[in-house]
């Protein structure tokens, strides 16, 4: 059992300092997803805040199907995507989203070196679902399969998906004169 679990089966038998802990460890790593999700820090922020009210007040079960960090960011997606139900997207033009791309603070953590940031800009170009299975498969580091239950996708969709994501991502560096041999 995972730390996050054994946190959460703790809370769950009233330790509320438990909860705490699991969003110390958590936060910073679901904001950055749902950041990359919804394209909006302020409501990546919102929604990560849900994430956790939803764990305190509606106390799901965790069934160990998946790894808790996979559970998590699942309900952290669901949220989001009820959330662009309610709220769709606009369309605006580049110039009026600006100020969206300069937002670098949480990125920064995770980004430390100057291609990692160019990564991150290039990252923004591309479609919503490339930028989410990238993150959670280069990122956050979880497999296809957890990034499948994540997404709603069967591991096959999300090789597919992973695949023109990279491919994407390639066009979108080589417009900055970046050339990857291992995307």
């Amino acid at each position: 059992m995972d730390n996050g679990a054994e946190c959460y089966r703790k809370f769950l038998e009233g330790d509320n300092d438990s909860l705490t802990l699991i969003i110390r460890d958590y936060k910073d790593g679901l904001m950055l997803y749902l950041y990359r999700f919804t394209n909006d820090i302020f409501t990546a922020e919102d929604l990560t805040e849900d994430t956790f009210v939803k764990l305190y007040t509606k106390r799901p079960k965790f069934l160990s199907k998946s790894s808790f960090k996979t559970w998590l960011y699942a309900i952290g997606r669901n949220l989001a995507l009820d959330h662009r139900r309610k709220h769709p997207f606009s369309k605006v033009s580049m110039d009026e989203c600006q100020h969206i791309r300069d937002i670098t603070d949480i990125e920064a953590a995770y980004e430390k070196t100057e291609q990692a940031v160019l990564l991150g800009k290039a990252m923004y170009n591309i479609k919503s679902d490339y930028r989410q299975v990238l993150h959670l498969v280069y990122i956050e580091e979880f497999s296809i399969e957890e990034s499948g239950k994540i997404m709603g996708k069967s591991n096959k969709q999300i090789g597919n998906l992973l695949y023109r994501a990279k491919k994407s991502l390639r066009s979108e560096l080589e417009k900055e004169g970046i050339y990857c041999e291992k995307l």
